[in-house]
């Protein structure tokens, strides 16, 4: 084998350990085959669960509806004239498609200075601290999976206004996260393995 080829090699078996694993679980409606999957997400989210009193069920349905559990996601770009980019929609990103200014308070307010966003255990004690607050400021219950997703999609200011109310399309999927995380919870309670 030549050097170059040998070289070659080990650079993309160094890359390929060096890369994170950003991909989604492969069955998303399923809470125990997640679980299963990554164990490491459910020892997260219940580490933030203990922290924050934040249920499981409403961080994962919060995280399938930010990201579908990628890692590394962000907003699309925005296109002038269809062709020229001009940059993402936003600043979200990763698990919690967390916004930069708000993510900077998070790790200020927690003293969490080396906190990722494409760090599931980052990103689940992001959620807790999130809806934490907008429990103590808005009155909206840990377990309103629904409410606290409008909350944290609007900013708690939004949510106040009721910015919420002339979007029928995020009143939809607020619905949509409050069944899933129903379901994740009555999935939960039956894993063959208990978490």
């Amino acid at each position: 084998m030549s050097r170059l080829l040998r070289a070659l090699i080990l650079l993309s078996f160094a890359a390929a350990c060096g890369s994170g694993n950003f991909s989604a679980p492969r069955q998303l409606d399923n809470a125990c085959a997640i679980a299963a999957e990554r164990p490491q997400y459910i020892k997260a989210m219940k580490r933030s669960e203990r922290r924050w009193g934040v249920p499981v069920a409403v961080q994962m349905a919060t995280i399938y509806q930010e990201s579908k559990f990628i890692g590394n996601a962000r907003t699309p770009y925005q296109f002038a004239l269809g062709v020229i980019p001009m940059g993402r929609q936003s600043s979200a990103y990763g698990y919690s498609q967390a916004l930069d200014a708000t993510w900077k308070e998070y790790k200020r307010e927690t003293g969490n200075r080396t906190a990722r966003r494409d760090r599931i255990a980052d990103a689940t004690d992001f959620i807790g601290w999130y809806m934490d607050g907008s429990t103590k400021r808005l009155g909206i219950p840990k377990t309103d999976a629904g409410n606290q997703y409008l909350a944290y999609h609007e900013g708690r200011s939004g949510y106040a206004r009721g910015s919420y109310r002339s979007k029928p399309w995020l009143l939809r999927v607020s619905g949509e996260v409050a069944q899933r995380a129903q379901l994740y919870t009555i999935q939960m309670a039956t894993c063959p393995r208990r978490f």
